[in-house]
């Protein structure tokens, strides 16, 4: 890969061999682009989820069929986050980027205007497959494009993007369901890719492609990658909803999965010119920013995931709500993110990440007390000790994992980062999910088993509430549903604190896990890392 520059600054004369002088409005322009496609892609994850109810009845889907909206755009999406790197050397990042934009506009428009359920998750599947690549291409630029005084900056433009745009997309989808429609989810991609479309035309020359690469494409990794990857991410999906492996589909794909990951790895360590090159796996603080950076899309997923999913079902707070309740770890987010690139220029990256872990796990653990009352004021502490510490953690994890990389490696190894993030969210979400099946019915039954229907204060509640619904058909039927409703409701708060908790302690854990990294230098690089191959 060229310098940044290269094509606007040659060298001065006399100066051959010397780094080409950076056009940084050049460099600016094309990369702000780049970001704001990023940005675009991961915002879609979740931008619908504080708007699912008003999509299935726009489209007249169940209640099954809803939750692919989300898993639809995900599980082709980590197919082509590993693959862009592959892509980028072979065509050019200029190439890859314009055409995955073009891809995901063309998808978006699609989606907001499906009629159909089926219609819909098609068209969602091609925009994450097509727009994945956005995702990984930018990470890599920041790391090679830039000087090395300047990559913790380029780092910290990214740590908020990728923590921001899944955080603030429920914020944003509830408030332009209520103006609009839930279409405009969907539609509002297009002004700003427009923008990303000639920003990135116009500025983003960083590299040159190499075509030699197509020869011999390794097309058996390929298929092995996907089956892999697409089977372990639907058995993360959906395993939660279909009783794990007492499904006999999810059962079938995490077969496939246990196959072809095995296979895939053995084909890349051994292929002349494999999709994804796996020798970044030998650099001990690469291992360590991939676990890492795995944690904090668990967290990241998770605690948008979380949320949510309380104020709808226990709260039963309206789309817009929701998005207002969220915005609290967004702007903490943002707030933090200036902060934490100085830091990490001054602090051990290690004391930086376990720092933003223990404040993400402390967050989490304030909300195992969540009551059934809780709303704004109460999660606003929580959200905000959550959105600090997964900011300082993400943006210190960048700089453990590919400070030490050498250059000619880093295109592959941030499709393995962006992967990592992906794939931790998937399984966070489907830890949750489990947790919250499985807490909701225990709680459930130690409620109900601790009721005493012949306890007279009990027998006096139950009188009362019948007396409420004397209008009704049967008074004491509607009074016992009434009772169940209140311990259900009780018992999914119960579980959802047990949910909160989880999260904290892999937090906590994972504090003391980036220990296990090299020490290095605050805003260290790799050797030649400066030079852009």
């Amino acid at each position: 890969m060229t310098d940044a520059a290269a094509p606007s600054a040659a060298p001065a004369a006399g100066q051959a061999g010397s780094r080409p002088e950076i056009n940084w409005t050049v460099l600016l322009l094309g990369f702000a682009g780049m970001v704001i496609g990023q940005f675009m892609a991961i915002l879609d994850i979740q931008i619908v989820a504080a708007s699912l109810p008003q999509i299935q009845a726009g489209v007249g889907a169940s209640a099954d069929e809803i939750s692919w909206i989300q898993t639809a755009y995900l599980i082709p999406e980590v197919v082509m986050i590993p693959l862009s790197g592959f892509l980028a050397r072979l065509w050019g990042t200029q190439k890859v980027f314009l055409a995955s934009c073009v891809g995901f506009l063309v998808m978006s428009v699609a989606v907001g205007l499906s009629s159909s359920v089926e219609m819909m998750i098609f068209f969602r599947a091609l925009q994450g497959f097509l727009g994945g690549a956005m995702i990984p291409t930018v990470f890599a630029v920041a790391f090679t494009a830039f000087p090395p005084e300047k990559r913790v900056t380029a780092s910290v433009i990214m740590g908020l993007i990728v923590t921001l745009a899944p955080t603030v997309g429920p914020t944003l989808g509830g408030h332009l369901t209520e103006w609009l429609s839930w279409r405009w989810l969907f539609f509002i991609n297009v002004f700003p890719g427009f923008i990303v479309l000639f920003l990135v035309g116009r500025y983003a020359h960083f590299d040159e492609g190499d075509p030699s690469l197509a020869e011999g494409f390794d097309w058996w990794g390929l298929g092995l990658m996907a089956a892999f990857l697409m089977s372990l991410q639907f058995v993360l999906e959906e395993g939660a909803k279909n009783d794990w492996l007492a499904d006999d589909h999810i059962l079938l794909l995490s077969l496939v999965a246990l196959i072809c990951g095995p296979a895939f790895v053995w084909r890349s360590l051994n292929y002349r010119n494999p999709i994804v090159e796996l020798r970044a796996f030998g650099n001990r603080n690469f291992v360590v920013g991939v676990v890492m950076t795995f944690i904090v899309g668990a967290a990241l997923f998770g605690g948008t995931f979380l949320l949510p999913l309380f104020l709808g079902r226990v709260r039963d707070y309206s789309a817009a709500e929701v998005g207002t309740t969220m915005v609290v770890s967004g702007l903490a987010m943002f707030a933090t993110g200036p902060f934490a690139g100085r830091l990490v220029r001054k602090v051990d990256p290690r004391v930086l990440m376990f720092v933003g872990f223990m404040l993400c796990a402390w967050g989490m653990w304030d909300a195992h007390a969540v009551t059934t009352e809780w709303g704004f004021w109460e999660f606003a502490g929580v959200q905000a000790m959550r959105g600090v510490g997964v900011m300082i953690a993400m943006i210190a994890s960048q700089q453990v994992t590919m400070a030490t990389l050498p250059p000619h490696m880093v295109k592959n190894a941030s499709g393995l980062v962006n992967l990592s993030r992906n794939v931790g969210g998937a399984f966070g979400l489907a830890v949750l999910n489990t947790s919250l099946t499985q807490n909701t019915a225990l709680h459930m039954a130690e409620l109900t088993s601790a009721i005493d229907q012949t306890d007279a204060a009990v027998k006096g509640m139950i009188a009362g509430m019948a007396q409420r619904f004397s209008g009704s058909i049967d008074p004491h039927a509607s009074a016992m549903k009434a009772v169940y409703g209140m311990l259900q409701r009780q018992a999914t708060t119960l579980a959802f604190g047990d949910a909160f908790a989880l999260l904290a302690i892999a937090c906590a854990c994972a504090a003391f896990v980036t220990l296990m990294a090299s020490p290095a230098k605050p805003g260290a690089t790799a050797p030649g890392a400066s030079e852009v191959h």
